[in-house]
Formats: C-alpha cells, sequence, structure tokens
C-alpha cells in the first residue's frame, strides 16, 4: 500500500539530461538542433484516442471502503494554495493551520501535501505548519507569466528558498517553447534547478492550455524531466484551460515512458479546474491505470488546489455519517 505521509522522506532530485548516461540521452541537449530532434522524434499523440481513453477511465466508480481511502488519499496529495495579490499573512496563517488540520472536529482526517504561496510569504507559511510535515511550496519564475529577465526569475527561486520553501513552482517561457526555443527553455529549468539545489523539490509549469497541441504537451513534459523537473505540473490555475483528465493522462503517460527508460520517476501535478471529490477520483484513476500504484503517494502525485479540499472534507463525513454538513462545516477559503 502506498504511503500518505507528506512527510516522507525527499527523494533526490531527478538529474539533469547530462547525468542520463547510458539511456541514449547524453546528447540529446548538445544542441537546440538535437534536442529538437529528439522532441519532434517523439510518438506523436492520437488526440481522439487519448480523450477517449481518458473519458472512459473516468467512468469508473469506487465505493465504500475504497472511496474512503481514496477520499483520504486524495487529502494528502492536495497543495492548498492561495496566489492572489490581496493575500495577507493572517490568510496564509489560516492556510498553514486548514493543511495541518483540514477537519478540526476530525483528528483522522489526513493533513494535506503542501501550502502553495508566493515567496514574499514563505516565512508566514513555515511558521503557520511548523512541525507538522506540511511541506511550503513556493511559485516562483515570474509567475504565472514568466515574462521577466533570466536574472530576476532566479532571484525569485532564490528568495523562495532562502526564506525555506521546501518545493519550487517554475512556468516556464511559453513563448520561447512555441517558437521552438527548446535549448532556451531547458537551459532556464536546469538553472533554476540548481538554484533549488538540494533544499527544494523543483515543479515546473508548462501551462498546458497554451501550448495548443498535445503534442506540445508531450515534448515539453520530456523536456522538463530531461532538465531535472521533480515534478511536472500542468497549470498555473490563472488561465481559461488548466487541468484536464487528457492532458494529466497524457502527463502520466510521459513520466511513465521516461522512467522505463532511465529508471528516473518524476511525479505529476494538475493544477487548476479539479473542484470536487468526484473529481479527485477520476484523476486517481488515471495514475492508478496509466502510470501505477507506485505514483499514487503524494511525494509523486499532487492536486493544485484550494476548493477541492473542502468537498473532500464534506464527501468524507457523508460517508462516515451518512449525511452532508450544514454550510458552516468548512472554512470558505
Amino acid at each position: 500500500m502506498p504511503t500518505t505521509d507528506p512527510a516522507a522522506p525527499a527523494a533526490p532530485a531527478a538529474p539533469p539530461a547530462n547525468a542520463l548516461s547510458g539511456h541514449g540521452l547524453t546528447d540529446v541537449t548538445a544542441s537546440d538542433g538535437t534536442l529538437r530532434r529528439f522532441l519532434h522524434g517523439l510518438p506523436g499523440v492520437d488526440p481522439v484516442g487519448l480523450e477517449a481513453r481518458a473519458a472512459s477511465l473516468g467512468t469508473r466508480s469506487i465505493k465504500t471502503t475504497a472511496k474512503a481511502y481514496a477520499l483520504d488519499l486524495a487529502i494528502s496529495m492536495v497543495d492548498l494554495t492561495t496566489l492572489e495579490g490581496a493575500d495577507t499573512p493572517g490568510k496564509v496563517r489560516s492556510l498553514g493551520a486548514k493543511a495541518v488540520r483540514p477537519d478540526p472536529t476530525d483528528r483522522s482526517a489526513p493533513s494535506t501535501a503542501a501550502v502553495c504561496v508566493y515567496p514574499d510569504m514563505v516565512p508566514t507559511a513555515k511558521e503557520a505548519v511548523a512541525g507538522s510535515g506540511v511541506r511550503v511550496a513556493s511559485v516562483a519564475t515570474a509567475f504565472p507569466a514568466g515574462r521577466a529577465s533570466p536574472a530576476v526569475k532566479l532571484a525569485d527561486v532564490r528568495e523562495a528558498v532562502a526564506a525555506g520553501a521546501d518545493e519550487v513552482d517554475m512556468v516556464i517561457d511559453r513563448g520561447a517553447f512555441l517558437s521552438g526555443r527548446y535549448l532556451k527553455v531547458y537551459e532556464e529549468i536546469t538553472a533554476v534547478r540548481e538554484a533549488c539545489g538540494t533544499a527544494a523539490r523543483l515543479k515546473v509549469i508548462f501551462e498546458t492550455g497554451e501550448l495548443s497541441t498535445y503534442d506540445n504537451i508531450r515534448r515539453a513534459s520530456w523536456l522538463g524531466m530531461l532538465a531535472g523537473a521533480d515534478f511536472v505540473k500542468t497549470s498555473t490555475g490563472k488561465v481559461a484551460v488548466n487541468a484536464t483528465p487528457a492532458n494529466t493522462l497524457l502527463m502520466l503517460e510521459a513520466v511513465r515512458d521516461f522512467h522505463a527508460r532511465t529508471g528516473v520517476r518524476v511525479g505529476v501535478k494538475p493544477a487548476g479546474g479539479i473542484r470536487t471529490a468526484k473529481d479527485a477520483v477520476k484523476f486517481l484513476v488515471l495514475v492508478n491505470e496509466t502510470a501505477g500504484e507506485d505514483w499514487l503517494d503524494p511525494h509523486w502525485f499532487r492536486f493544485g488546489a484550494s476548493s477541492l479540499l473542502n468537498d473532500l472534507l464534506m464527501q468524507r463525513q457523508k460517508l462516515a455519517t451518512g449525511r452532508y454538513s450544514g454550510p458552516d462545516y468548512v472554512t470558505v477559503d
């Protein structure tokens, strides 16, 4: 059975491409040309088949004991998030308290995996979750647009890590990626990976809703993994199209295939638009049926969400008591 303890020891960071010797990947990032040939040589995605499989897996249902386990597992995978210009220390402290004890009336409810905040709020978040095992994640690299100089982006990362962030969520330069400057994107990710050092795990956000095609999502996933991502993440939650079953399924296939080829395990984080327990369970089925049981662990799969946690708690109490709670049962985020 997979562990659901978010405080489990961190795995070593995924190695950069030049450490992947013996897998036919040593020279992939030698130049823009070699990287382009590799990424465009990946198998093409069948959009109809991908969406049909995602829809088919989404029809599966689980009951009773299995559902209770799935709800607790999903809670333990939530990165409870506040990324607003109006964030205050008080709001972040409240979020941290909720992450540590999502249901104050039921101590058996698991903690969430992490709280995710802007770099300037990292110290406040660290204080709020101190001693709990809940991680503190920080967005960086000029989130969400990523439109800043490399120096500014790296300063953003270093500030977050120096403040104590356990995880860094970076955004790629979508303009560079979409114009085919893959080596530029690769070098930026490797620079951020270096800035994180051993102190913080790195999640690489692709903003899949802006990448236009499933082929681009597959290419971005492999590019991020070659550059040393610990997680590949769908989206910022700040655009119209965020996580979907289809784009998450595609990224799960990518991490599965990367692990089969290299032995390096990389996590997946769908973010944005996942609001109900029913949706969360569908994503867990995707994980189990695509990447496998080893990824059913908060160390390797996360939900980027805020309102999702409330519905998970409501459904958890419904399963335990046979009735839905009143509107004052959970806090409003």
